[in-house]
């Protein structure tokens, strides 16, 4: 715990990962963990590696902010399920990370300020858990929690040269704002290595009847551990670079065209298709704002200064959308969801890319435009990440080297509900042979 202390006391100027931080409580857990083990009483699996967490959600003894005025809640005195249950195994939450305000996939916001890519200081690390993946990529911290809606694990573990991992809906438990019903947001892990990553998946489940779709640890839902350090080949794999709509900068596009033919110069089953997903891209835009104006709507209009402009105009859009217009995008969502079911019967899994750009100068909100294509939203430049968070399916982004400048290339792959441990095989069959 001492070099960790040390390393963050280095690097934390440089990058601002964290909100706030409390080494001195860390520090006398790791030398409690340590008499335990003089005195031979056992010892916890995750035994004293040092947790970063996001600060949307409680850490007992530290503040939450949410990077927002509106989200701030003060000292926790509990810390949320899943951090309790990483808590419990042995883990030792160090401090809070920072995050996007409320929304966006850059990790910038009026109370903390901005979060840099540790491999290039000038650009951004990713949102929204940006803070995480800049503490695990500079080794400030060992095991890393954070949150997904739109990318929000997936993205910043690409632009960090992480694994970060998106679960299904009801895996991991997660505190219920506005939408206790909410699919969309989940809980969930970031590592700098694949076992790491399941490591820590384990360690996240735990019960908790305050979320409604919490299956709790039974059953099919163990040994992710054991999956993520078991290189599986599977029967087949689709791949699609940009699923026959999204815009790609042209440097991920060829990168991943170079990931593809490894792949298949090594034998591995390969097939380029595409599920049909372009009308659920059409509707995202309005599934988001419905889902900002449940969790935000009741603070318009007296605290509309509080947000960005483009988290106001989602909550605006959502509360001013007619039950038509939401009826179909839901409908459109149920037939996404289809699809992909009868896709999934055909492919193991699907390869796409993680992100559709590469890390870009952190004041710069967000792309306005990919390879000519314009950006009419913030969401726009993250949809490849976006449309699986929207059917339930889980995805693992995973590092597969760096390009001429230096920065981390990802891909990303996604299953159907509840395979996760198939995802973990397979991205560890695939690691082998890209790394």
């Amino acid at each position: 715990m001492e070099e960790t202390i040390a390393r963050i006391e280095h690097i934390e100027p440089q990058v601002n990962a964290f909100t706030s931080l409390r080494l001195e409580y860390a520090l006398d857990r790791a030398n409690e963990i340590q008499n335990q083990a003089a005195n031979g009483r056992p010892l916890p699996p995750l035994c004293g590696l040092p947790l970063a967490v996001k600060d949307n959600s409680d850490l007992a003894g530290l503040p939450t902010s949410g990077a927002s005025t509106l989200a701030q809640r003060g000292i926790a005195e509990a810390s949320d399920p899943s951090i309790a249950a990483l808590e419990d195994k042995g883990a030792i939450g160090i401090g809070k990370t920072n995050l996007s305000e409320l929304g966006g996939a850059n990790t910038t916001n009026a109370l903390f300020g901005s979060t840099l890519n540790p491999y290039d200081l000038r650009l951004t690390a990713g949102g929204s858990s940006g803070g995480t993946a800049a503490a695990l990529s500079t080794g400030c911290a060992y095991l890393g929690h954070g949150n997904d809606v739109g990318g929000s694990l997936r993205t910043p573990a690409a632009f960090c040269g992480l694994f970060g991992l998106r679960p299904t809906p009801g895996l991991v438990p997660r505190r219920t704002g506005g939408d206790a019903f909410d699919t969309v947001f989940v809980e969930g892990p970031m590592a700098r290595t694949l076992a790491d990553l399941g490591l820590t998946l384990d360690a996240m489940l735990t019960e908790d009847n305050a979320d409604p779709f919490c299956r709790g640890p039974a059953g099919t839902y163990e040994g992710f551990y054991a999956a993520a350090t078991s290189p599986r080949p599977m029967g087949r794999f689709a791949f699609s670079e940009d699923m026959n709509i999204l815009p790609l900068e042209n440097g991920v596009r060829s990168a991943f065209k170079d990931g593809i033919e490894k792949l298949a110069n090594q034998g591995v089953p390969l097939e380029q298709d595409t599920p049909d997903v372009a009308s659920l891209v059409a509707h995202v835009q309005v599934l988001r704002s419905m889902s900002y104006a449940a969790h935000w709507g009741h603070h318009l209009p007296e605290n509309a200064d509080a947000f960005t402009k483009d988290v106001y105009r989602d909550i605006s859009l959502g509360l001013s959308q007619s039950a038509r217009t939401i009826a179909h995008a839901q409908r459109i969502r149920t037939d996404t969801f289809h699809e992909l079911r009868d896709f999934f019967k055909t492919y193991d899994l699907l390869i796409c890319p993680t992100v559709q750009v590469a890390p870009f100068p952190f004041e710069r909100a967000w792309p306005k435009t990919i390879c000519g294509v314009q950006c009419e939203s913030y969401i726009d430049w993250i949809m490849i990440t976006y449309i699986w968070s929207l059917v339930g399916c889980p995805s693992v982004a995973m590092p597969v080297g760096l390009n001429s400048d230096g920065l981390p290339l990802s891909l990303q792959l996604v299953g159907p509900p509840k395979s996760e441990k198939k995802l973990l095989n397979a991205a560890a069959f695939i690691s082998d042979i890209l790394t």
